[in-house]
């Protein structure tokens, strides 16, 4: 059984710009549409597995109460035929039969358990049904689409019913987070935006009637040639006006200016009654505009415009804070509305890293007697030789990390580092140095005041010697390197910089992955999973293998590229574990423990597999090299080519 979430979406601007820019294709004069556009905390919660048949039935009242449970047989043209029958299940019908159509699957048991997004009002409820279903069938027959994949069949699936909707409907696929979608002729684009501080939002269904039908038939008569004034002021609102304002709110986005946020809503609000809505009369909005100018509002926010194909359907506000927000909240349900929070929350920028160094390094003994293998020397690029440590520790500060925890075996292992980072120089060693060197031991001596210590006294895995560090992290996303492994970035950016920025714009439980050999799969944990972007640099991880032989790895681990062919993904030794990983560790601890079982290895990636299952995991194909240390001829290997240039 597999447990989804699909949200509702929310248009924070540029509405009516996916079907403009569609029409590109016969008028390349037309500029490109662009909306901003992020899922809701409201949604559909689902429980789906494979059937001999179609089925979808429901235990949330919103459905319950208006239609029974749904099934049928998977055969085409009994889908198409429910697909045009106007019932909530119309949806999940087209969608199926577009899934039999192309794919060949079989069926599927959906049972939606629960269901808080509203219907019929602006945020999409028909596309994250569809959405659903394509992911059901997705994930329950492995069909390895990704995200945008899943988003191109829910929208197809949605034109077999009689609805009518826009290829920004479907963005709820890409979860709870905002997102620029452009839209050139057939041609999108999905890329995830950063908010550098909360965005207290208030959304309200306005309870009144519009016409989306004559809506968008009335605006599409202008396109693809503008032939009037009215018609070229519509063009330029969809067009031009629409990039301007979409560049400035993402803008203002990334730098936390709510202010400005909200007074550029206000803007085009006024842009759209002033170039738009004189094309329709449905989009005359008595309510609408009531609402955005009501005096008890105006305290509360920053600005407001209405939502979706406009008319009297739904009406957004950017509220001044949180306490705003509830305000502004118990209002508009006060006003009859409908009203509901949407907070669009920063990521947090990973500014902690750990480094497990509790290993004794039995491969590399008896060297191991005398040195922690963390301290061996390596030579540089610029012509110094560091021990390990500290190429690691100065790749993490170059990548803006502010603390790093150092997870050892005993309180006696910490006076090795204290004896490099916290001890000065002597006087006469110091007089030995160059300036340059001397200047360079303040560096050292700085990196020691970052440094944090946390023991593994007992030997119970990888995940275990993490969750040591549970206390550190304080409930915040934390990168994590090994201590036997090096990492040359081949651009101008560190590899840790890379992954970290990447966190930033996904927001989810990532670990860097390089490619590998088919015949030495069966040396490494192997993940599969699909492309989600045109460079195929970032994995949706689908699936974990530890060490699969390589007949297996051939068959049902490769990762597609564009030309068709498969290849081998492992783990770089680089992460960013979300607060989920340690709730998971946890949990697998004291299921040991209460097992009485106190020698169980407690395995990292048991859990973060755990974790993927339940919200997803992103695998960041970095620009760089890895260089492990923990066997003599990977030293070997390290101590020749790290220090090439």
């Amino acid at each position: 059984m597999i447990k989804l979430f699909v949200p509702g979406r929310l248009c924070l601007f540029g509405e009516h710009t996916d079907w403009a820019g569609h029409y590109r294709t016969m008028n390349a004069d037309i500029q490109p549409g662009a909306a901003i556009v992020t899922g809701i905390e409201q949604g559909i919660y689902a429980e789906v597995e494979r059937a001999p048949i179609f089925e979808v039935y429901s235990d949330a009242p919103e459905i319950a109460d208006q239609w029974s449970d749904f099934s049928c047989r998977m055969n085409e043209t009994e889908l198409k035929r429910i697909a045009k029958s106007g019932s909530f299940f119309c949806y999940c019908a087209g969608v199926a039969s577009y899934m039999l159509e192309w794919y060949k699957v079989g069926g599927v048991r959906i049972h939606i358990t629960n269901m808080t997004l509203p219907m019929k009002s602006g945020l999409s409820s028909s596309a994250a049904i569809c959405v659903l279903v394509a992911r059901a069938f997705n994930l329950v027959y492995n069909l390895n689409l990704n995200t945008l994949g899943e988003m191109n069949i829910a929208y197809l699936g949605e034109l077999r019913t009689s609805s009518r909707c826009g290829r920004l409907d479907q963005a709820c696929a890409f979860g709870v987070k905002p997102n620029l979608m452009t839209f050139d002729g057939d041609e999108i684009e999905v890329q995830s935006l950063n908010v550098k501080k909360s965005l207290y939002w208030v959304f309200a269904d306005l309870c009144a009637e519009k016409d989306t039908i004559k809506i968008l038939s009335d605006l599409n008569k202008a396109y693809p040639f503008a032939s009037t004034e009215q018609e070229h002021l519509l063009h330029d609102a969809l067009g031009k006006e629409n990039l301007r304002i979409i560049d400035q709110a993402i803008k203002y986005m990334a730098e936390g200016n709510a202010e400005g946020l909200g007074a550029l809503m206000t803007e085009t609000e006024e842009l759209f009654d002033k170039q738009v809505a004189p094309m329709s009369s449905a989009l005359w909005a008595p309510k609408l505009h009531a609402v955005l100018h009501d005096p008890a509002v105006q305290p509360l926010i920053y600005g407001g415009k209405g939502v979706g194909s406009h008319g009297d359907g739904s009406v957004q506000f950017l509220a001044r804070d949180e306490q705003a927000q509830a305000e502004l909240v118990d209002y508009l349900n006060g006003q009859g509305m409908k009203a509901y929070k949407l907070t669009l929350q920063p990521v947090h920028t990973v500014r902690r890293a750990i480094i497990p160094v509790a290993g004794f390094g039995t491969r590399l003994y008896p060297a191991t007697r005398a040195l922690k293998k963390d301290f061996f020397p390596i030579p540089c690029p610029d012509g110094r030789v560091r021990p390990v440590i500290l190429i690691l520790l100065e790749e993490l500060i170059k990548s803006g990390i502010e603390e790093v925890c150092l997870v050892l075996g005993s309180e006696e292992e910490r006076m090795q580092y204290a004896e490099f980072f916290e001890k000065p120089l002597s006087e006469e060693h110091l007089r030995k140095l160059s300036p340059e060197n001397q200047e360079y031991e303040n560096h050292i001596l700085d990196i020691g005041k970052r440094l944090h210590y946390v023991y593994q006294r007992e030997k119970r895995g990888f995940g275990h010697a993490v969750f040591q560090a549970v206390d550190f992290v304080r409930n915040e996303p934390v990168l994590l390197l090994l201590g036997d492994t090096l990492y040359r970035s081949t651009c101008n950016k560190p590899c840790a910089l890379q992954l970290i920025e990447e966190y930033e714009r996904y927001n989810q439980l990532m670990v860097s992955i390089h490619e590998v050999p088919l015949a030495d799969v069966s040396h490494y944990g192997i993940l599969s999973g699909v492309w989600e972007d045109k460079d195929e640099t970032i994995l949706t991880v689908n699936t974990m293998c530890e060490k699969p032989k390589a007949s297996y790895a051939e068959e049902f681990l490769g990762v597609r590229d564009k030309d068709g062919k498969h290849s081998y993904y492992s783990v770089f030794g680089q992460y960013i574990l979300t607060p989920e990983v340690f709730e998971q560790l946890d949990k697998d601890i004291k299921r040991a423990n209460a097992e009485g079982d106190h020698t169980r290895e407690i395995e990292l990636t048991t859990a973060l597999d755990k974790v993927r299952e339940q919200t997803g995991m992103m695998g960041v194909r970095l620009r760089g090299v890895m260089y492990d240390m923990g066997n003599p001829t990977a030293l070997r290997n390290a101590v020749l080519n790290y220090p090439k240039k």
